[in-house]
């Protein structure tokens, strides 16, 4: 029984020395293996490996995956005309030398959080505080990327970390420059505004002065038409007189009387005060006399 029992024991503790010699490397992290607290080896690939049992050699291991740092607040930065702006951005990396980032961090991802937090924060307010708040919003915002994306690689390259992206989430102003801003923005909108009323009212005026003239020179154009027509029927009217009198002069006569007498008595309440024997009713007396 004791024998089992030894044996047991004994098996027991090789596979607990076998085990503690035996790891496996995920293919999404790193492995270091450290020999008495010193670095012995990096290994990137994944499968099964062996190493010394402890305490001669351990193993940690660092995440390979892309990370991503994005800070939940704005950070404030001061432009070249000393106003004040809110960025918020962030940064897309991951571990490259899994050995210098160790060294620098003693693998603390949170370490790490916090100085490419740093990096990110001190590119930025290099670029902003050389332009203008037009310029960091619209005019350059591609050349300010450029250049902190530039910087946050340098400098994140000397602690072990590759910078596969970096990108400016929101440009925005604090409070007081934003009422500035929109203050600015309704007195340009009230500007256009009566610079179109303006124009509008001159164009206005410009159109309704063409078709004043245009009345007129329509208006103009029918009165001598109508005066000219007129002229015209008055001349035949009066060559059928002149013929009418030329051959019947005594007719024409009576017919002239005719419509003396009817314009004169056409109402019942008109009085005339005339001699009778006057030439005015020499048809009324002797309508055959000549």
């Amino acid at each position: 029984m004791s024998r089992l029992v030894t044996i047991f024991v004994a098996g027991f503790i090789a596979l607990m020395l076998l085990s503690s010699t035996v790891f496996v490397v995920d293919q999404r992290r790193f492995a270091i293996v450290f020999a008495l607290g010193e670095v012995r080896e990096v290994i990137a690939e994944p499968g099964l490996h062996f190493k010394l049992p402890p305490p001669f050699q351990n193993v940690i291991y660092l995440d390979k995956r892309i990370l991503t740092l994005d800070t939940p607040d704005a950070d404030r930065f001061i432009t070249s005309e000393k106003k004040n702006i809110l960025v918020d951005a962030f940064v897309k990396w991951r571990i490259v030398e899994p050995r210098l980032y160790y060294v620098s961090f003693n693998g603390d991802e949170r370490a790490a959080r916090n100085r490419m937090s740093q990096i990110v924060k001190a590119a930025l307010n290099d670029e902003i505080t050389k332009r203008t708040v037009r310029e960091v919003i619209s005019g350059e915002r591609g050349r300010v990327m450029d250049a902190v994306r530039d910087k946050v690689v340098a400098e994140a390259k000397q602690i072990g970390v590759g910078i596969v992206d970096v990108r400016l989430k929101r440009v925005d102003y604090i409070d007081q420059i934003n009422d500035s801003v929109y203050d600015r923005m309704r007195a340009e909108r009230v500007r256009v505004a009566n610079e179109l009323r303006s124009t509008g009212s001159a164009e206005s005026e410009k159109i309704r002065a063409d078709a004043d003239r245009q009345r007129t020179v329509i208006l103009a154009e029918a009165f001598r038409e109508a005066e000219k027509i007129k002229g015209e029927g008055d001349a035949k009217a009066s060559a059928i007189y002149s013929e009418a009198f030329g051959k019947n002069p005594e007719f024409y006569k009576f017919y002239r009387s005719l419509e003396a007498y009817r314009a004169s008595f056409k109402a019942q309440g008109d009085v005339m005060v005339i001699d009778s024997n006057s030439e005015y009713f020499k048809y009324f007396k002797n309508p055959g006399s000549k």
